[in-house]
This record gives C-alpha cells, structure tokens and sequence, in this order.
C-alpha cells in the first residue's frame, strides 16, 4: 500500500511543474525583442492559447484519466508540457512566433489541461476524511509554480543571454555597440536598464525553455510514475476507528453521477456559472494589477511588479487556507464567502490610498481566486460523487478556458473606454452580487437533496424485516 502523503507530494510535483505558466509575464519583454515584428497582443496570445487549451483539453480528456489512471495520464501531460517547451524553445531559436504558439499554448496547454486535472480525483478517494485538504494540498502546487518559476526564468534567460554576447554582467552588456544603439534614444535610465535587461535575456529564452522543458518532463513523469488509486473503498486507519467509536459519520454524497449525466442537471451549471466569474473577475486583476497598483497608490514599476510576486503566494495560500477549510464551513458556505468578500473587495479597491491596506485587499481577493480552484473538486464530489470526478472537474474548467480569454479582454476594454480601471471593478463587484445568488440557490439545493436522501435512508431501514 502506497502512503498517501506521497501520493499527495507527487500530486504538488505535477501541479508546481505546469503552474510556472502563471510566471508568463517574464517572458512579454524579452519575447518582444525577439520578435521584433510581433505586437504586444499577439505575443499575449501565447498565454491566451495556453489557459484556452488548458480549458479544452481537460474536458475533452477527462474520460481519458478515469479511464487510463493517474499514472498514464499524467505521464502523457509531461510529455506535452515538457514536450511543448522544448518546441517554444525550437521557435524561439527560429524566431518564429507561430511554432511558440504550437509548442508553448497549443501542446503545452494541452499538457496543462491533462496535468491539472489527473492527480485531483485520485487525491480525493485517497483522503476520505480531508477532501479539501487533498485538493488544496495538489493545486496548491499550482498557484506556487509561478513564485518559483519566475525568478529562475528569469536567471536562466539572463544567464545565457550573456553568455551568447560573450559578456559577464548587464553593465558589460550596456557597452556593447548594437545594445547601446538600441537604446540611445530612452532618456530614463530605469527604463533602458529594463530594455537592456530585455534584449540581452531575449537571447536566452530557447536556452531556458530547453532545460526547463527537460526539467518539467522528468519531474512531471516521475511524479506521475507514483500516482495509483487506492483500492476500493479504502478509508486511512484513523478514520476506520473512529467511524468504528462513532466519533465520526460517513457524509455520503449528494449522488452518483458519470460526467454526462452531471452536465444535464442545474448545479452543474450552477458550479460553471460561480467558476466562470470566479475566474473572470481573478485573472482581470491579475492582468491588471501592476498599472492598476501604480495609478491607484503610486507605486514605480519595480515596486509593483514586487507586488505582483507576492500575489503568487497568497493565490497558493488561499488554495490551501481555502480548501482545507471548507472541511468544516461546507463547500456552499465557503463560496457564498468567496462571493461576499469580494463584493465588497472589488468595490473598495480602487478608492484605496493606503499602500499597506491596498496590498490587504488585493492579496485578499487572490486568496479567494486560488480557493476556488481548490475547493470546486471537493465541491464537485459532494454532488456528483467520485465515480467520475475527473471527467467531470473537466467539464467545469471549461469555464476557465472561457474566462481566460474574457477577463483580460473586458478589463483592457474598460481601460481603454474609461482611461482607468476603477469602472471595471465596480463593474466586477456588481457580477459577484450574481455568483453570490447562484451560490444561494446552490445551498438550497444542497439542504433539499441531503434532507431527501436522509428520508429515503430512513425508510430504506424502516422496510428492512426484523431479526
């Protein structure tokens, strides 16, 4: 018998290695330079095929993980993950922007939206009693990919980028005649140490996504190599006694349903609608919280981008917090609060001066973006059972792949409309006020459904014969 805190680390290995493409950002620049021709929005579309392929893939193979295992299936997401960036890297090389789009967004999304999905449903049969805990545990993986990912990009690209103009230090680069030319005409020097610091990285992002596609693919696949469901009705020793002492009761699920028969009924789509808002609202801020930080309390670049990092700890921490806390307040109670704190969140936001509460607000509002990424799987198992969990958990991220591209496009479009952000928070805020009233309708659902199947169970034991 395998032990179960391994098969949740080798669940985090999975997670940490395809969640360092929230880390994306550190590449908008240098790839800038690289592909001289390419617009801005077009070297964004990078990011956009990968959250959008992400979305897709994990619907489509869904019944693929139930069916093939863990194992398997997560063994083929580190051959696209790790496979599509040794391709970036290969378009990089070339300086061609259509083979990045194929190796980073198509075939590494493809890896993402595999990768994500395979390790959640084995996690939840693995801890019956923690079912949050298990799911915060894995995708909390997620949300720290990119705290520790971006800063060793960045290293790799500069590193090699140096090395390719045979120089040992940015300053050294500075001199060199075809850099200095480029940038003679920037007055700032904060701003030409950044383009200096672009340039010479650009040399290196195939170099960075050689090696990391190397480095993703042996972790990814090793830690795929552990995963195993557990046998069938398996329960941890502890649990066994207590429910054996009575201290504890089995909560049985709401039903027993297989992906397509889920996709049919009203909390499936009430999940997809709070997911779908959810993220919309999350990734809009994540898109625009650098600019937005500068105009609202007037912090420079480099401080903001500073808190941009720390937005990563805090998305991975409320994946955890969250989750894990939803074993005591319930998965409804735990949404209806992801819903309230951020209406008013989104509404305070832009009419914040204070550095230190600004932070608190919005590294707030990360918490509940990461929470319910982690909590939907436990969530999804309360209603629908585990028969098909992954199946179904990718049916629900579709809303991801849809939101993914919503939020960025209506937070730029509001910008460009209005010339600040603080309409699209108000705008936001507003939303939440409808998440929260699916979520309301979701508790009643629940409260009617268990008070149902507990009247069925009464009866059920009131028919059985005596002796």
């Amino acid at each position: 018998m395998k032990n179960r805190w391994l098969i949740a680390l080798s669940a985090v290995g999975v997670h940490a290695s395809i969640g360092s493409v929230y880390a994306f950002s550190v590449y908008k620049k240098p790839l800038a330079e690289l592909l001289e021709n390419a617009s801005n929005n077009e070297i964004a579309w990078t990011f956009s095929f990968a959250i959008f392929f992400l979305g897709i893939s994990a619907a489509i193979m869904g019944h693929f993980v139930e069916k093939r295992g863990p194992r398997t299936s997560g063994r083929l997401a580190a051959m696209f993950f790790g496979g599509g960036l040794l391709v970036a890297g290969l378009g990089a090389m070339m300086q061609n922007l259509y083979v990045i789009w194929l190796g980073y967004g198509v075939l590494g999304g493809i890896g993402l939206g595999i990768g994500y999905i395979t390790p959640v449903s084995t996690l939840v049969k693995w801890f019956p009693d923690r079912r949050g805990l298990a799911t915060g545990l894995a995708i909390m993986g997620f949300g720290f990919g990119a705290f520790f990912g971006g800063p060793l990009f960045q290293k790799l690209m500069t590193q090699f980028g140096l090395s390719a103009y045979s120089v040992g230090s940015l300053a050294e680069a500075a001199a060199l005649p075809e850099i200095a030319a480029k940038v003679a005409t920037i007055a700032d020097q904060t701003t030409q140490n950044q383009h200096i610091a672009a340039i010479v990285a650009a040399k290196g992002i195939s170099a960075n996504w050689f090696i990391m596609g190397v480095v993703y693919l042996v972790v990814m696949f090793s830690s795929a190599s552990y995963l195993e469901r557990p046998p069938e009705g398996w329960m941890p020793e502890g649990m066994e006694k207590d429910l054996a002492s009575g201290k504890k009761k089995i909560t049985v699920d709401i039903s027993q349903q297989t992906a397509n028969e889920a996709v049919k009924t009203g909390p499936f789509w009430g999940l997809w609608t709070m997911m779908f808002i959810n993220i919309t609202c999350g990734i809009a801020v994540i898109y625009s919280a650098s600019p937005l930080a500068q105009e609202s309390i007037g912090l420079s670049a480099a401080e903001a981008a500073a808190v941009v990092g720390l937005m990563s700890v805090f998305n991975g921490l409320g994946r955890i917090g969250w989750a894990s806390a939803s074993d005591f307040l319930g998965r409804g109670n735990t949404y209806m609060a992801f819903f309230i704190i951020q209406i008013f969140a989104f509404y305070a936001l832009p009419n914040i001066t204070s550095v230190l509460l600004f932070q608190v607000v919005l590294y707030t509002i990360l918490t509940c973006y990461g929470g319910g990424f982690a909590t939907l799987p436990a969530f999804i198992g309360d209603l629908f059972g585990t028969k098909q969990l992954g199946a179904i958990h990718g049916y629900v991220l579709t809303a991801w792949a849809a939101a993914g591209l919503a939020g960025p496009q209506i937070a730029a479009y509001v910008r460009t409309v209005t010339g600040s952000y603080e309409t699209t928070l108000y705008i936001f805020a507003g939303v939440f006020i409808v998440a929260l009233i699916v979520s309301l309708l979701m508790k009643a659902y629940i409260a009617r459904a268990t008070a149902r199947n507990a009247q069925q169970a009464d009866l059920a034991m009131a028919e059985q014969p005596a002796g």
